[in-house]
């Protein structure tokens, strides 16, 4: 069982929000898109224009897609591979909050500021990713303002929904 299955309370914030593309070998980076609820109101042509502004990035076991405290400048798609979500712990071990997989997004708060990162992502084996940076969301609302406004719109909504997961889980505890 998955430390994201084992935890419950989890699930709410990083369970798998796209459906998923299982019949496939290889998917393109267009296709990840139109899975992902941040681009999921954008027509064909402009998913090809974010397209050509996402970057592919590849890690290697044990290596940080990014580290608690740093400046957030990314979000991040999984192509392929496993991340687990981490804090350090006082002890020096590293406490996983989520295991995610092919397809889920994570990071995406740094689309809005660089305000710092609240846990680490690492790669629990080769992973393969899709970068998206804010600089480039900022340049996307000045040339494609309508582009720029969908994605924000359904960024607004995602993160609506994980704040109202969030304050469920609150109130439930204290029953």
């Amino acid at each position: 069982m998955t430390d994201k299955k084992k935890n419950g309370q989890i699930n709410a914030f990083w369970g798998n929000i796209f459906t998923r593309i299982q019949s496939k070998k290889h998917i393109t980076n267009v296709e990840v898109l139109e899975l992902c609820p941040l681009f999921q109101h954008l027509t064909n042509r402009e998913l090809k224009k974010v397209s050509s502004l996402i970057y592919e990035r590849r890690y290697q076991v044990g290596e940080y897609l990014f580290e608690k405290d740093q400046p957030g400048t990314a979000m991040f798609i999984i192509k392929s591979g496993l991340v687990n979500i981490v804090v350090p712990g006082r002890d020096g071990e590293e406490t996983v909050l989520a295991a995610l997989n092919q397809e889920e997004i994570l990071g995406e708060l740094a689309l809005l500021d660089d305000t710092p990162r609240s846990a680490s992502a690492k790669a629990v084996e080769k992973t393969e990713t899709l970068a998206f940076f804010r600089e480039d969301l900022t340049e996307l609302q000045a040339t494609y303002p309508t582009i720029a406004s969908k994605i924000f719109k359904d960024l607004s909504i995602m993160i609506g929904r994980r704040l109202k997961a969030a304050n469920e889980q609150l109130y439930s505890r204290g029953e």
